[in-house]
């Protein structure tokens, strides 16, 4: 086994670890060192971006890009990227300045945007998502990239995963749609552009909205999940209060075993 393949091996079986010991499956007693600290961002046209980094116990593992659903702030994943870093992962979560906010964490980009005058409908956030992705870059120099977007951001996921970074190797899309164009173009044809794994969800009603997104996906490892009851729309499908967030889990889980 060559050199990256053993690093490889050793990292899926670190994260296999992880998730095996918070279903109470397995023997594996690693502690977890994980914390999560806010910090500003700057995007390319200057704007603040407030994001809350969450840190795993596993320094080599993938970093998560976490974007939100439309009306939301990073408060979206409050509850969501914790369970991550149990898995091994570490994550930033941002405020885009399309959005208000959630679960009690107001949106601060869009209230800086807004005193700015700047655009706050949903492409204007596309310089959020790349700032963090700088940042992830430049802080996790050594670690693979996961995006993972919520509604429109979902869209700008296929926009931002379609310019081919080294470093991105796999996009989650939680209920996208073509909500809008970005320079003229359908997110259906960025998503023509995607050469990494991809992963699509949704509610079940929305499968519609995004069924031509998915089909134009060129790579092999692209993957789906319907609920069997109507599910909800976007990441908030994972929260535990709604139910049937089990099965969106073990959905996330498959395709993150999958891709690593």
């Amino acid at each position: 086994m060559n050199c990256k393949l053993a690093k490889n091996h050793l990292l899926a079986t670190v994260i296999a670890c992880a998730i095996l010991t918070i279903q109470g499956c397995g023997t594996h007693q690693q502690k977890q060192v994980a914390e999560m600290k806010t910090i500003t961002l700057k995007s390319a046209d200057s704007l603040d971006v407030k994001a809350d980094v969450y840190y795993s116990g596993y320094p080599e593992a993938p970093v998560i890009l976490l974007f939100h659903q439309a009306g939301y702030s990073r408060g979206e994943y409050r509850e969501i990227a914790p369970k991550l870093n149990t898995w091994g992962f570490s994550c930033i979560a941002i405020d885009q300045r399309s959005g208000k906010g959630v679960k009690d964490v107001e949106n601060e980009t869009f209230l800086m945007a807004q005193k700015l005058g700047k655009g706050t409908a949903y492409p204007d956030a596309m310089p959020d998502l790349e700032a963090a992705l700088a940042y992830a870059a430049k802080e996790f120099k050594d670690n693979k990239i996961i995006i993972w977007g919520s509604s429109y951001s979902a869209a700008l996921s296929f926009v931002l995963g379609s310019r081919k970074y080294e470093k991105v190797i796999a996009i989650l899309a939680f209920a996208p749609g073509e909500y809008f164009e970005f320079e003229g173009r359908k997110i259906k044809d960025y998503a023509a552009e995607v050469n990494v794994p991809v992963f699509i969800t949704s509610s079940f009603g929305e499968h519609k909205f995004w069924k031509e997104i998915f089909d134009t996906i060129p790579v092999p490892t692209k993957r789906y999940y319907l609920p069997d009851s109507a599910g909800y729309h976007g990441s908030k499908a994972l929260w535990t209060e709604h139910p049937g967030h089990e099965g969106y889990w073990d959905a996330v889980e498959r395709f993150l075993q999958e891709v690593i």
